[in-house]
Protein backbone atom coordinates (compact mmCIF):
# COMPACT_ATOMS: atom_id res chain seq x y z
CA UNK A 1 0.00 0.00 0.00
CA UNK A 2 2.77 2.16 0.40
CA UNK A 3 4.47 1.69 -2.66
CA UNK A 4 0.74 2.72 -4.44
CA UNK A 5 0.44 5.50 -2.44
CA UNK A 6 3.83 6.76 -3.04
CA UNK A 7 3.28 6.05 -6.55
CA UNK A 8 0.34 8.34 -6.55
CA UNK A 9 1.58 11.00 -4.69
CA UNK A 10 4.18 11.63 -7.47
CA UNK A 11 2.23 11.88 -9.62
CA UNK A 12 0.09 14.29 -8.15
CA UNK A 13 3.15 16.27 -7.15
CA UNK A 14 4.14 16.44 -10.85
CA UNK A 15 1.64 17.65 -12.26
CA UNK A 16 1.22 20.24 -9.73
CA UNK A 17 4.21 21.38 -9.98
CA UNK A 18 3.83 21.18 -13.89
CA UNK A 19 0.78 23.04 -13.48
CA UNK A 20 2.87 25.99 -11.23
CA UNK A 21 6.02 26.11 -13.41
CA UNK A 22 3.97 26.77 -16.75
CA UNK A 23 1.22 29.24 -15.71
CA UNK A 24 4.12 30.93 -13.47
CA UNK A 25 6.08 31.68 -16.53
CA UNK A 26 5.28 35.58 -16.78
CA UNK A 27 6.85 35.88 -13.09
CA UNK A 28 10.41 35.28 -14.34
CA UNK A 29 9.69 38.29 -16.52
CA UNK A 30 8.78 40.34 -13.52
CA UNK A 31 10.28 41.36 -9.81
CA UNK A 32 11.37 38.59 -8.06
CA UNK A 33 8.75 39.13 -5.16
CA UNK A 34 6.38 37.42 -8.04
CA UNK A 35 8.30 34.57 -7.62
CA UNK A 36 8.72 34.85 -3.63
CA UNK A 37 5.19 35.22 -3.43
CA UNK A 38 4.20 31.96 -5.57
CA UNK A 39 6.54 29.68 -4.11
CA UNK A 40 5.15 29.68 -0.57
CA UNK A 41 1.89 28.97 -2.63
CA UNK A 42 3.25 25.87 -4.41
CA UNK A 43 5.11 24.02 -1.27
CA UNK A 44 1.83 24.17 1.03
CA UNK A 45 0.04 22.32 -1.68
CA UNK A 46 2.97 20.40 -2.11
CA UNK A 47 3.37 19.54 1.55
CA UNK A 48 -0.77 19.13 1.58
CA UNK A 49 -0.51 16.58 -1.00
CA UNK A 50 2.61 14.34 0.47
CA UNK A 51 0.81 14.46 3.97
CA UNK A 52 -2.63 13.64 2.84
CA UNK A 53 -1.79 10.69 0.10
CA UNK A 54 1.23 9.02 1.76
CA UNK A 55 0.57 10.26 6.09
CA UNK A 56 3.92 11.61 5.87
CA UNK A 57 3.91 15.31 7.74
CA UNK A 58 6.80 17.06 9.90
CA UNK A 59 7.32 18.91 12.99
CA UNK A 60 9.66 21.91 13.46
CA UNK A 61 11.27 21.44 16.84
CA UNK A 62 14.10 24.75 18.75
CA UNK A 63 11.85 26.74 16.66
CA UNK A 64 12.78 29.75 19.27
CA UNK A 65 16.29 29.34 17.54
CA UNK A 66 15.00 30.73 14.13
CA UNK A 67 16.66 33.59 14.11
CA UNK A 68 15.37 37.10 12.56
CA UNK A 69 18.08 38.85 11.64
CA UNK A 70 20.99 37.62 8.55
CA UNK A 71 22.17 34.39 9.53
CA UNK A 72 23.49 30.82 8.24
CA UNK A 73 21.33 27.99 8.57
CA UNK A 74 24.14 25.05 8.05
CA UNK A 75 21.93 21.53 7.35
CA UNK A 76 22.04 18.14 7.38
CA UNK A 77 20.97 17.05 3.85
CA UNK A 78 19.61 13.32 3.34
CA UNK A 79 16.67 14.02 0.89
CA UNK A 80 14.85 16.06 -1.70
CA UNK A 81 12.62 16.71 1.35
CA UNK A 82 15.36 19.28 2.77
CA UNK A 83 15.42 21.16 -0.10
CA UNK A 84 11.59 21.67 -0.22
CA UNK A 85 11.24 22.65 3.46
CA UNK A 86 13.40 25.67 3.94
CA UNK A 87 11.81 28.10 1.44
CA UNK A 88 8.37 26.47 3.31
CA UNK A 89 9.36 27.51 6.84
CA UNK A 90 11.90 30.78 6.78
CA UNK A 91 11.15 33.62 4.72
CA UNK A 92 12.95 33.86 1.35
CA UNK A 93 15.91 31.80 1.77
CA UNK A 94 18.86 31.37 -0.47
CA UNK A 95 20.63 28.48 -0.98
CA UNK A 96 23.55 26.92 -1.42
CA UNK A 97 22.97 24.25 -3.79
CA UNK A 98 25.26 22.51 -6.92
CA UNK A 99 25.45 24.22 -10.55
CA UNK A 100 23.97 21.92 -12.61
CA UNK A 101 20.46 22.34 -11.12
CA UNK A 102 20.60 25.70 -12.31
CA UNK A 103 20.60 23.94 -15.94
CA UNK A 104 17.28 21.73 -15.68
CA UNK A 105 14.04 23.47 -17.81
CA UNK A 106 11.58 25.66 -15.56
CA UNK A 107 13.30 24.45 -12.37
CA UNK A 108 16.77 25.92 -12.86
CA UNK A 109 14.84 29.20 -14.32
CA UNK A 110 12.99 29.30 -11.08
CA UNK A 111 15.64 28.96 -8.72
CA UNK A 112 17.80 31.39 -10.85
CA UNK A 113 14.91 33.72 -10.64
CA UNK A 114 14.49 33.34 -6.89
CA UNK A 115 17.59 34.51 -6.12
CA UNK A 116 19.94 30.72 -5.24
CA UNK A 117 23.39 30.35 -4.61
CA UNK A 118 25.06 28.05 -7.20
CA UNK A 119 28.62 26.86 -6.83
CA UNK A 120 30.81 24.90 -9.17
CA UNK A 121 31.97 21.56 -7.59
CA UNK A 122 34.79 21.35 -9.63
CA UNK A 123 35.78 24.76 -9.54
CA UNK A 124 38.26 25.19 -6.52
CA UNK A 125 38.57 28.31 -4.93
CA UNK A 126 37.49 30.25 -7.62
CA UNK A 127 33.82 28.84 -7.35
CA UNK A 128 34.26 28.79 -3.35
CA UNK A 129 34.97 33.48 -3.53
CA UNK A 130 32.42 33.56 -5.80
CA UNK A 131 30.27 31.62 -3.73
CA UNK A 132 30.96 33.77 -0.74
CA UNK A 133 30.57 37.22 -2.74
CA UNK A 134 26.97 35.93 -3.76
CA UNK A 135 26.29 35.01 -0.19
CA UNK A 136 27.32 38.63 1.42
CA UNK A 137 24.63 39.90 -1.60
CA UNK A 138 22.38 37.82 0.17
CA UNK A 139 23.27 39.01 3.44
CA UNK A 140 23.11 42.64 2.67
CA UNK A 141 19.72 42.51 1.63
CA UNK A 142 18.80 40.66 4.71
CA UNK A 143 18.05 37.20 3.34
CA UNK A 144 18.77 33.92 5.31
CA UNK A 145 21.82 31.65 3.62
CA UNK A 146 20.75 27.86 3.87
CA UNK A 147 23.85 25.43 2.92
CA UNK A 148 24.29 21.52 3.50
CA UNK A 149 27.64 21.23 5.03
CA UNK A 150 28.34 18.01 3.56
CA UNK A 151 28.15 18.98 0.17
CA UNK A 152 25.94 15.87 -0.97
CA UNK A 153 22.58 14.23 0.89
CA UNK A 154 23.47 11.18 3.05
CA UNK A 155 21.76 8.19 4.55
CA UNK A 156 20.73 8.44 8.17
CA UNK A 157 23.74 7.44 10.31
CA UNK A 158 26.07 7.69 7.37
CA UNK A 159 28.73 10.63 8.25
CA UNK A 160 31.08 12.50 5.76
CA UNK A 161 33.44 14.96 5.97
CA UNK A 162 31.89 18.54 6.40
CA UNK A 163 33.21 20.78 3.72
CA UNK A 164 35.19 24.24 3.73
CA UNK A 165 32.67 25.98 2.34
CA UNK A 166 30.18 26.43 5.36
CA UNK A 167 33.98 28.06 7.25
CA UNK A 168 34.60 30.27 4.66
CA UNK A 169 30.46 31.81 4.79
CA UNK A 170 31.49 32.02 8.62
CA UNK A 171 34.46 33.29 8.50
CA UNK A 172 33.90 35.75 5.23
CA UNK A 173 30.20 36.91 6.17
CA UNK A 174 30.94 37.19 10.36
CA UNK A 175 27.07 35.96 10.82
CA UNK A 176 26.11 33.14 13.49
CA UNK A 177 25.37 30.25 11.85
CA UNK A 178 22.24 27.74 13.10
CA UNK A 179 22.99 24.02 12.67
CA UNK A 180 19.96 21.94 12.01
CA UNK A 181 19.54 18.24 12.38
CA UNK A 182 16.53 15.97 10.79
CA UNK A 183 15.36 12.88 9.67
CA UNK A 184 13.64 12.82 6.51
CA UNK A 185 16.09 9.97 5.02
CA UNK A 186 14.14 7.55 7.36
CA UNK A 187 10.71 8.17 5.47
CA UNK A 188 12.15 10.23 2.07
CA UNK A 189 15.18 7.81 0.90
CA UNK A 190 17.65 8.53 -1.78
CA UNK A 191 16.61 7.09 -4.88
CA UNK A 192 13.69 6.23 -4.45
CA UNK A 193 10.21 6.96 -5.01
CA UNK A 194 8.98 5.56 -1.74
CA UNK A 195 7.05 7.57 1.00
CA UNK A 196 6.88 6.01 3.76
CA UNK A 197 4.38 7.84 6.41
CA UNK A 198 5.43 9.40 9.57
CA UNK A 199 6.69 12.36 10.86
CA UNK A 200 10.07 14.06 9.72
CA UNK A 201 11.54 16.28 12.64
CA UNK A 202 13.10 19.30 11.46
CA UNK A 203 15.21 20.62 14.36
CA UNK A 204 16.64 24.09 14.36
CA UNK A 205 19.55 24.08 17.78
CA UNK A 206 21.32 26.93 19.06
CA UNK A 207 23.59 29.43 16.80
CA UNK A 208 26.91 29.27 16.93
CA UNK A 209 28.37 33.32 17.38
CA UNK A 210 30.85 34.70 14.74
CA UNK A 211 33.96 35.12 15.97
CA UNK A 212 35.75 31.31 16.26
CA UNK A 213 38.35 30.01 14.45
CA UNK A 214 38.11 27.80 11.86
CA UNK A 215 39.03 24.66 13.95
CA UNK A 216 37.03 25.30 17.20
CA UNK A 217 33.56 26.46 14.44
CA UNK A 218 34.16 23.59 12.43
CA UNK A 219 34.59 20.64 15.37
CA UNK A 220 31.52 22.59 17.05
CA UNK A 221 29.20 22.66 14.18
CA UNK A 222 30.08 18.91 13.25
CA UNK A 223 29.81 17.91 17.10
CA UNK A 224 26.66 19.60 17.45
CA UNK A 225 24.94 18.54 13.89
CA UNK A 226 25.75 14.94 14.27
CA UNK A 227 24.90 14.35 18.09
CA UNK A 228 21.81 15.59 17.68
CA UNK A 229 21.33 13.52 14.75
CA UNK A 230 21.78 10.37 16.69
CA UNK A 231 18.80 11.43 18.84
CA UNK A 232 16.57 11.96 15.94
CA UNK A 233 17.60 8.58 14.24
CA UNK A 234 18.17 6.48 16.99
CA UNK A 235 18.68 2.53 16.42
CA UNK A 236 17.02 2.87 12.99
CA UNK A 237 19.96 3.05 11.29
CA UNK A 238 22.28 0.08 9.56
CA UNK A 239 25.88 2.03 10.31
CA UNK A 240 24.94 4.49 13.53
CA UNK A 241 27.77 7.28 13.41
CA UNK A 242 30.14 7.97 16.05
CA UNK A 243 28.82 9.99 19.05
CA UNK A 244 32.06 10.88 20.66
CA UNK A 245 34.36 14.54 19.90
CA UNK A 246 34.67 15.16 16.11
CA UNK A 247 38.40 16.22 15.28
CA UNK A 248 39.54 17.36 11.81
CA UNK A 249 41.55 16.19 9.86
Amino acid sequence: MTAVRSFIYQVLFHLWTTFIAVFGLPALFLPKAVVWAISPFWSVVSFAILRRITGLGYRLEGTENIAAGPVIYASKHQSAWDTMIYPHVLKNPIVVLKKELLSIPFYGWYLTKYGSISIDRSGGAKALRAMVEEARDAIDAGRPIVVFPEGTRTAPGEHVKYQSGVAALYRELGVPVVPVALNSGLFWRRRSYIRKPGTIVLRFLPAIPSGLSRKDFMVRLETEIEKAQVELVGNQVENPPNTGEIQLE
